[in-house]
């Protein structure tokens, strides 16, 4: 992958962060299900992206990121079969 490509997928990444972030700050009732999802895929993005350019404090943040939110959809979706 070159770095142009990972630029791209990094930038999505930060894209779905913010609109995640964004839309927990304004949300009357939060949906954690969606909110966990685009955290996670905004976290593989990054992930993706800092596989081209390696940064280890970038990978560990984003590592835990995801685990957070994949902790977090999985709860999102136990709750919603109960």
């Amino acid at each position: 992958m070159n770095g142009a490509v990972a630029d791209a997928i990094g930038i999505c990444g930060s894209i779905l962060f913010i609109g995640a972030f964004a839309y927990a700050n304004q949300a009357a009732v939060l949906n954690k299900l969606l909110f966990n999802a685009v955290n996670l895929v905004g976290a593989i993005f990054l992930l993706i992206s800092l596989y081209v350019h390696f940064n280890l404090a970038a990978v560990v943040l984003e590592g835990a990121w995801a685990v957070i939110a994949l902790a977090g959809l999985i709860s999102a979706i136990r709750e919603r079969r109960a």
